[in-house]
């Protein structure tokens, strides 16, 4: 299992000059023979399969997620899945997206990096989701507010703030407990606002802080036999917790980006329900990972464009709404329409983080924009050394 919140820091371990070791989102990954050491599991071609497998497999959990939440107001079994998977699902993606920030810091490479992929994807996306309303749910006064996460860009924000954290957390003391402290003070302060989604930054904090704390060996022990065996009825008891929970709790609880005052109860009830909701979290995210596949799998490429799907869907998540399917197709809340809604929001994603995909699209996900960033003296100098 996961170390305890309050277990004190370990010493980090030196920077990795690998080119891709801070790559960031969904998509971040280790490149090069320095990130050796670090994975729980043989690589392939630079890369940890265990990550890319977790990553594609938690973006097929989402985008399924996404395509239950209209199924939930008449179906408390698609609720009762809804709420287990959303219990671990997005904790998962920021787990791992904190295990891979480790190495950050402020250097000039990294915080390019930074900008080309998490600053410039949310400018373009936030951009793009505003056009995509104002047409699609007939709503030509939408504004563009970069300052108003829409939808799915919330994450983009929230990784931007927590990579630019990172070295504040790796020198306090006891950082999971700052960070669930900080979660719950977020919880019961309905006037943080709305402004960059500031309460799923601070309610999902702790996720990335935890990430940042694990290490090889953590992986390694959730791996473990009697760890797969063990998540088999626990996930069952959360499956079935979560059906007698469905009609007595809202499932807002799960998004993290409501004070407890304004889901409608007291601000103790957010002190309690925040860290417990963390807890829970945890031993789901590590049932999660218990069976993942540590090995090359006919998925394991996918991994590599989870960033593309986990965007890309987006269209077609509200779309569907927008447009009235689940209202016009009464099919679709029965069991079979279920199972079939299910089916094609899993195929839809794994199409959208294909090669193919994101070539088209990595002018937007992944630019190089070397021109928007000035040149450092000293590599002009190594260079004409070099030539």
């Amino acid at each position: 299992m996961f170390p305890a919140a309050s277990t004190p820091r370990r010493a980090m371990p030196p920077a990795r000059k690998a080119a891709g070791t801070d790559r960031t989102g969904p998509t971040a990954q280790p490149s090069g023979a320095a990130e050796g050491a670090a994975a729980p599991a043989p690589k392939t071609g630079g890369r940890n399969p265990f990550f890319d497998n977790a990553k594609y497999l938690a973006i097929v959990l989402v985008a399924m997620g996404h395509a239950w939440e209209p199924l939930t107001d008449g179906s408390r079994a698609a609720e009762a899945f809804y709420m287990t998977v959303y219990t671990f699902h997005m904790p998962a993606f920021i787990i791992i997206s904190g295990y891979f920030s480790r190495s950050f810091d402020m250097r000039k490479d990294r915080l390019q990096r930074l900008v080309t992929g998490v600053a410039v994807p949310y400018v373009l996306f936030e951009t793009a989701y505003a056009f995509f309303k104002r047409w699609a749910d007939d709503d030509p006064g939408h504004p563009i507010s970069l300052l108003d996460p829409w939808f799915l860009t919330w994450f983009l924000v929230a990784l931007f703030i927590w990579r630019l954290t990172t070295p504040l957390w790796q020198v306090v003391r006891w950082p999971i407990p700052l960070a669930v402290a900080i979660a719950v003070l977020a919880s019961v302060s309905p006037d943080i606002g709305d402004d960059l989604d500031l309460q799923r930054v601070l309610q999902f904090l702790p996720f990335f802080v935890l990430g940042l704390m694990l290490r090889p060996e953590h992986f390694k022990l959730v791996q473990r036999r009697a760890v797969r065996i063990a998540s088999l009825p626990i996930f069952a008891a959360a499956l079935v917790m979560a059906y007698w929970a469905a009609p007595r709790m809202s499932s807002a609880w799960f998004y993290h980006r409501d004070s407890a005052q304004e889901l409608g109860t007291t601000w103790w009830v957010g002190a309690v329900m925040t860290p417990a909701l963390f807890g829970c979290s945890i031993v789901l995210v590590a049932c999660f990972f218990a069976w993942v596949p540590t090995r090359q799998t006919w998925f394991t490429v996918l991994g590599a464009g989870t960033l593309y799907g986990y965007l890309l869907h987006g269209f077609l998540a509200k779309g569907s709404r927008f447009w009235g399917w689940f209202d016009d197709y009464a099919w679709l809340h029965t069991p079979l329409g279920e199972i079939a809604v299910t089916l094609l929001a899993g195929g839809i994603v794994t199409a959208l983080c294909t090669p193919p995909v994101r070539r088209v699209f990595r002018f937007a996900m992944e630019p190089t924009m070397a021109w928007a960033f000035r040149k450092d003296p000293a590599d002009t100098a190594r260079a004409r050394v070099s030539a």
